[in-house]
């Protein structure tokens, strides 16, 4: 039963969140944690499994639509790769426990979707012709911050930094492609980030390597919900999908911010 419903949160979860350039790994995680009972750390490498597998399905959407060409993925990938293994090596060392681990998510969370809905209802002004974007130096050095933190929450980082260059005033057709690119590629060196830490970690440290069977069925799940998520987007409403984002990310922040206070308590 779980595997079932791993599926089928996988592809749930990608069809809403492909079209704006989420894995939808940021909304895997919660179901992971409170409805299947992934332990501790094992959730996180479970996480970006989904992402290795669930990826390809848009990312080849988008490529046969000639949406994935540029250099902004090449700038993201180079900054957040090394940030997921960093990432990674913070999480199994420095934040093992689940109940540091919640504040985390809710840290991640609440600011994501606030992020969100504020940009959707009061849009970024379009740039004036001309208008510089952010260097190159700046869009690595950000992109390594935002792996970091997608390492230790995750979701490969891209789903973080999509919100932020959209914030910028780069346009979502853009930043979508390149934002899954990137999560793509980090997740595949996180997950395997956390196989070597598994391996070379003593006994008594707890479930580090990824649930194996169900990071795959989630991930095939999300393979098939993404590709119809990136094939649809032209027909989506941006405006209620964004929304609907922010929403779920304000909410289940906000309920692991009320069950980590109580359990403080």
């Amino acid at each position: 039963m779980e595997w079932a419903v791993g599926f089928a949160a996988g592809l749930m979860i990608a069809v809403v969140t492909a079209p704006v350039g989420v894995s939808g790994a940021v909304f895997l995680l919660p179901v992971q944690l409170s409805v299947l009972a992934v332990p501790s750390p094992a959730v996180t490498p479970t996480n970006l499994l989904y992402n290795v597998v669930a990826g390809p399905g848009a990312l080849l959407r988008y490529r046969r639509d000639g949406r994935l060409a540029g250099p902004l993925a090449r700038l993201l990938v180079l900054g957040t790769l090394p940030g997921v293994v960093t990432g990674a090596v913070v999480r199994v060392h420095l934040l093992p426990g689940p109940q540091v681990f919640r504040f985390i998510v809710a840290g991640l969370l609440l600011p994501l979707g606030l992020w969100l809905c504020v940009r959707t209802l009061r849009p970024a002004r379009t740039p004036r012709p001309g208008e510089r974007e952010p260097s190159r130096g700046a869009l690595v050095g950000l992109a390594f911050a935002v792996g970091t933190a997608g390492g230790i929450y995750g979701i490969g980082g891209g789903s973080i930094i999509g919100p932020i260059l959209v914030g910028r005033g780069l346009p979502v057709a853009r930043v979508a492609p390149a934002a899954l690119a990137a999560t793509f590629v980090t997740s595949i060196a996180g997950a395997g980030a956390y196989a070597v830490l598994a391996a070379l970690s003593p006994a008594d440290a707890g479930e580090i390597a990824p649930l194996w069977t169900l990071g795959l069925l989630c991930g095939l799940g999300g393979l098939v919900g993404g590709y119809l998520g990136a094939r649809w987007q032209p027909r989506l409403p941006e405006t209620g999908l964004r929304l609907l984002l922010g929403g779920l990310a304000v909410a289940v922040g906000a309920l692991y911010l009320v069950q980590s206070l109580q359990n403080l308590g």
